[in-house]
């Protein structure tokens, strides 16, 4: 068989999918947009047609995840604001409070990276490389199973089309996802405060970054003095700040861990073949409601528990470290715990953003036992004190487990026997971090890369 009669039936497939693209069909875009989770306005119908056009001229394998960056910049450009000279002066004297505040209560040491003051436009900008990295795992599993589907669906006279457009196919459904992904990106720039806000470490290792539009936001109602209320968020991404700093196997570890846990997601092909068996193009609401529940994802194997549940300890560990070291920074302020409860009323209740995120993906971001944590932290504090209760972040065996915030009496009776220290390779490898950190403080100013981290040990 020549080339050219190989490549017939993947044209003819485009063909037909480029009558689609084009609105020569029966089937109505916005509908299909609706119950993809993306806006139905004829603004974004349209850019969702030209990107899925975009899409089926592309050579390459994987999700383009510039489309993603594009629609998270495009959503929180709308109604983003400049930070003016006035709101940085104000953050610029909390953060320097702040700063004061939490060398009382921590012996982690400030960044040597300024804090920054993002638009949230920048924050999307920032951090959707590490949204794509978290997400791609995800992606690539639908691509493979929409491929599978399309296959084992299709009518008999239609196989080889199918078979010849698989690729076309990926690049189709690989850009849908990217459009998803940037479509919550962008909704969560105008809900977070700053850059540790959602509990996942998204900016490098000692970058601290507050969100002066969204703080002024979250202040509202709470009949709280807004520098009291910048002043408690200050602290907070300090604090988390000064964390990721010192742990400098922390990041690498909690990306890693979401991302190995979303590898091993796969997406439920028998689920996604009765869906396409019964779409019916001019009600899609099935199909949303598949997609928005997280349905076409299996429940998670034994293996997966285990994972998440040792990640869940994790973020709650480092979330509950932070909650302590905060209040007992902030006990100046007359409202603080005012404001910390709303913080946790809001970090229980999460945002459409983060409800949609975890469906895209199967994690929730805010972990269970943070409350649990923030009690072992505080009882750690009170018994050996906060020195040695931040020296559990220096190597990753000393860090809390699940069975620790279980029964945080006997952890904390085994901290007061005295812990044996890490083997020589493990010292080895923290003497070197160290070494690494120093340079970075030197004189000349170069403050270590976020790229350039230790492995897991």
């Amino acid at each position: 068989m020549s080339d050219e009669n190989r490549d017939q039936p993947e044209d003819e497939f485009r063909d037909m999918l480029r009558q689609f693209l084009s609105g020569n069909s029966d089937i109505d875009p916005s509908k299909l947009a609706s119950a993809a989770g993306l806006p139905s306005d004829p603004a974004a119908v349209s850019q969702l047609m030209a990107q899925l056009q975009n899409a089926m001229q592309a050579s390459g394998d994987g999700v383009d995840w510039s489309v993603a960056t594009k629609q998270a910049q495009e959503i929180s450009a709308a109604g983003s604001l400049a930070v003016t000279d006035q709101t940085k002066a104000q953050l610029d004297q909390a953060l320097h409070i702040a700063t004061m505040w939490l060398d009382e209560v921590t012996g982690l040491s400030d960044s040597a990276v300024a804090p920054r003051l993002m638009t949230r436009q920048e924050w999307a900008t920032t951090t959707v490389p590490v949204w794509t990295q978290l997400a791609e795992p995800v992606a690539e599993s639908i691509a493979d199973a929409l491929t599978d589907v399309l296959q084992n669906q299709a009518p008999e006279e239609m196989a080889g089309m199918i078979a010849g457009a698989s690729q076309l196919m990926r690049n189709l459904g690989g850009t849908l996802f990217a459009m998803q992904l940037g479509q919550i990106v962008g909704q969560l720039s105008k809900e977070v405060v700053s850059g540790g806000d959602v509990g996942i470490p998204l900016l490098e290792e000692g970058q601290a970054a507050l969100v002066p539009q969204n703080m002024a936001e979250f202040g509202e109602g709470l009949d709280i003095p807004d520098d009291e209320v910048q002043l408690y968020l200050a602290i907070r991404e300090l604090a988390h700040a000064r964390l990721f700093r010192h742990a400098r196997w922390l990041r690498l570890h909690v990306i890693s861990s979401i991302t190995e846990f979303a590898k091993g997601i796969s997406i439920d092909t028998e689920r996604l073949e009765e869906l396409a068996g019964s779409f019916d193009p001019s009600n899609p609401e099935e199909l949303k409601q598949a997609m928005a529940s997280g349905a076409l994802i299996p429940p998670k194997t034994e293996q997966q528990q285990h994972a998440l549940a040792r990640l869940e300890t994790t973020l709650a560990l480092i979330e509950g470290w932070v909650d302590t070291v905060t209040a007992q920074a902030s006990v100046r302020l007359p409202r603080w715990n005012s404001v910390a409860e709303t913080v946790r009323r809001r970090r229980a209740s999460g945002g459409p953003a983060e409800s949609a995120f975890g469906a895209l993906i199967g994690l929730e971001l805010r972990p269970r036992r943070l409350r649990e944590a923030a009690a072992m932290w505080q009882q750690v504090t009170d018994a050996v004190g906060q020195e040695q209760r931040d020296a559990l972040w220096s190597h990753p065996d000393l860090v809390p487990t699940t069975a620790d915030l279980d029964d945080p009496a006997a952890f904390i009776a085994r901290l007061q026997a005295g812990e044996p220290e890490p083997d020589e390779m493990d010292q080895a490898l923290e003497d070197l971090l160290r070494e690494e950190e120093s340079r970075g403080d030197s004189p000349q100013g170069e403050s270590p890369r976020g790229d350039e981290q230790p492995p897991v040990v």
